[in-house]
């Protein structure tokens, strides 16, 4: 009987010559992996040229030699620029995961997992399709949609008033202005605070938004 193969469990097959090879199924056993990391590539490339250059002016070919792969490749994996762009700009804020019974305690942790985000990676797709929309309307259009499922419509149903998704569009406002300036325009003043010194001052005021029975008079 054949020894099994020590990398895959599996017994060789025989040939003529007696000697054992792999089996193709075997061989082919990292193509998913790979596969996945060539995608992962791929969009870590467009993120950058599309950030670098916008979405007008990043290409195909552009980013498919920032990724070192063929053109091919991107258009089998994401069919056009445009399927790729989505892809690549594409988050999910958690909402539901950092919404506590503190109305305050919700809004830090909004702001923070925002911020922390920017500041991990400058290139993340929330950037991205920011700096994209200053120059594309197809761009800023898929940036308000994103605002709109991702931040305003959770949010406002935390809140209860009449102005509900008015409040909610002023949170996420606020909150998106506060990070552009300091991760992409690099405000001096914003750029240099302290992320703990901004949570103080920020958080009351988002919080009177999301709650305004309990917020507190300011002054």
């Amino acid at each position: 009987m054949a020894a099994a193969d020590v990398t895959t469990g599996e017994a060789p097959q025989s040939t003529a010559s007696g000697r054992g090879r792999p089996r193709k199924q075997a061989a082919e056993g990292d193509c998913p992996r790979k596969g996945e990391r060539t995608r992962r590539r791929i969009l870590e490339a467009a993120r950058r040229k599309f950030a670098e250059l916008g979405y007008e002016r990043a290409t195909i070919r552009a980013i498919a030699a920032e990724a070192e792969v063929d053109k091919s490749s991107v258009i089998q994996y994401f069919g056009t620029k445009d399927g790729l762009f989505r892809e690549a700009v594409r988050w999910d804020i958690p909402v539901a995961e950092l919404t506590a019974d503190d109305p305050a305690e919700t809004v830090e942790n909004l702001v923070r997992g925002m911020l922390g985000a920017w500041a991990a990676d400058p290139d993340s797709p929330m950037a991205v399709l920011v700096r994209a929309s200053m120059t594309s309307e197809e761009a800023a259009e898929l940036l308000r949609g994103h605002i709109t499922a991702q931040a305003v419509d959770p949010v406002a149903a935390m809140v209860d008033s009449p102005d509900a998704r008015l409040r909610a569009a002023l949170c996420g406002a606020m909150m998106m202005g506060v990070a552009s300036q300091r991760y992409l325009l690099r405000m001096p003043d914003l750029a240099a605070a302290d992320t703990e010194d901004i949570l103080r001052l920020v958080v009351p005021v988002l919080r009177g938004l999301i709650d305004p029975e309990k917020a507190e008079p300011q002054g």
